[in-house]
């Protein structure tokens, strides 16, 4: 009777580290974790081959209704909504695959070409009924962490790179250090011409730039001081991650700071963005 009751006393001690940590992380990841593994790579997505085979993601999308995540801890809430919004945007695009062009003002096959993909489509997570834009807008500038912004795969070419895994409650912080760190190595997001004497960056930190100058300029640099809070901001975001003959160039050379134009392309493995033709 002992040995049972001790063998019963061990199972609840190895269950129970289990359970707080599913109270930690709302939706179970692993099913999504193999699929992001094998289906996206580098940023970049194979949509033709994610849409065949869509029920992983249509069951994870689904399991994002009824979570419970008021009482998580912060990492836990915030992994859940980055990867949230990431995996409602793949959902979109593989809904309108290939996608058709309805207008010239963005690319064709972008996910622009979804009519109200980000402003006006409403997803049911966590109880609420939200659009894309509000998981944004509203729900990730509470944390006040602009990393957040680079985090979201945005179903665009200009986006920060999508990870090939989920964020992960007890990795979200290691996962956003490295992503804000792979902005001073992307030419989408920060990029030097020498010649020119610019600096052409993210026009993500022009969108946010109230949230990057509030975290950033503060701690930029005292040589760029004359300049304006949000070319202050993006320079401390980078200025970690920059090579030595970078930091020294910038210090030393005058040079002017431009946003790119956001790359609306889908970021598609067929073809590099060409829609699945």
């Amino acid at each position: 009777m002992r040995s049972v009751i001790a063998i019963g006393l061990l199972a609840l001690c190895v269950a129970t580290p289990s359970l707080k940590a599913g109270q930690a992380d709302p939706v179970n990841r692993e099913k999504i974790d193999e699929l992001l593994d094998l289906y996206v790579r580098d940023g970049y997505v194979y949509y033709r081959a994610l849409k065949a085979e869509r029920g992983k993601l249509d069951a994870f999308v689904a399991s994002l209704a009824g979570a419970s995540i008021e009482s998580a801890p912060r990492n836990a809430q915030i992994a859940f909504w980055l990867n949230a919004y990431n995996m409602l945007v793949l959902r979109t695009v593989i809904d309108h695959y290939p996608i058709q062009q309805r207008t010239t003002t963005y690319p064709a096959h972008s996910i622009r070409q979804i009519p109200g993909a980000f402003e006006r489509t409403q997803h049911r997570v966590a109880g609420r009924m939200i659009t894309l834009d509000q998981i944004e807008q509203d729900v990730l500038s509470g944390f006040q962490d602009p990393r957040l912004y680079f985090a979201l795969g945005r179903g665009a070419v200009g986006s920060g790179r999508l990870r090939s895994e989920t964020f992960a409650p007890d990795a979200v912080e290691r996962q956003l250090a490295e992503t804000a760190a792979e902005c001073a190595n992307l030419a989408q997001c920060f990029e030097i011409d020498r010649t020119a004497r610019r600096v052409m960056v993210s026009s993500v930190f022009s969108w946010r730039s109230a949230g990057f100058i509030s975290t950033y300029a503060g701690s930029s640099s005292p040589s760029f001081a004359s300049r304006s809070p949000i070319e202050r901001a993006v320079l401390a975001f980078v200025e970690p991650k920059l090579l030595a003959s970078e930091k020294e160039l910038l210090l030393q050379t005058a040079f002017t700071v431009a946003f790119r134009p956001f790359d609306w392309a889908l970021n598609d493995m067929t073809g590099r963005g060409g829609g699945g033709r």
